[in-house]
């Protein structure tokens, strides 16, 4: 490779090759959902997918969907095996929010209504584990979960007045049910 080959990279500053480009810190929870949609409208037209895409504020946090009208759409190939390919998207995606916006992204991502469907599985097995807890006294560990799941779950057993934690570690790490 010749020298010609290599783009010099100009110090932003003029001095210092090591200052960074500043980032506006004021960017609101509407353009982090709007930064998000872009870079999946990018991805969707490279997958050659077909898809809508929705953005919304909620809880402190940007919501973006993907979805379709379309019964027969390739959406679930971004959704994946138990939602495996979503998580991975949903991080790059909050990655390119961060990097375009400097700021930590907290946004949340779903695909054809993927995230919402779980939530109300999980919902359902916070409930049977509280039901097992009253009838056993004795608490009850739920099997492996993503964070995502695990928190959906925490705030199941919470509102129902009971206490849960997390226990274990990487893959698999779980919530442990515990009597009022």
């Amino acid at each position: 490779m010749s020298n010609e080959d290599i783009d010099r990279v100009e110090p932003v500053d003029g001095n210092d090759p090591a200052a960074a480009p500043e980032h506006d810190t004021a960017v609101s929870l509407e353009d982090e959902g709007e930064m998000a949609a872009d870079y999946l409208e990018e991805l969707l037209d490279i997958a050659d997918i077909d898809g809508d895409i929705d953005i919304d504020v909620k809880n402190g946090r940007a919501q973006v969907a993907i979805v379709s009208d379309d019964a027969s759409s390739d959406l679930g190939t971004l959704v994946g095996r138990n939602g495996e390919v979503l998580d991975a998207l949903q991080e790059l995606t909050r990655l390119t929010v961060q990097t375009s916006s400097g700021n930590h992204s907290r946004l949340m991502l779903d695909v054809d209504g993927f995230r919402d469907h779980r939530r109300k599985e999980l919902e359902s097995v916070a409930a049977e584990a509280i039901e097992d807890v009253k009838s056993g006294k004795e608490p009850v560990a739920l099997k492996p979960m993503n964070a995502y799941e695990r928190k959906v779950v925490h705030d199941a057993v919470a509102e129902a007045g009971y206490r849960s934690e997390s226990a274990g570690q990487d893959s698999g790490r779980h919530v442990v049910v515990y009597p009022a």
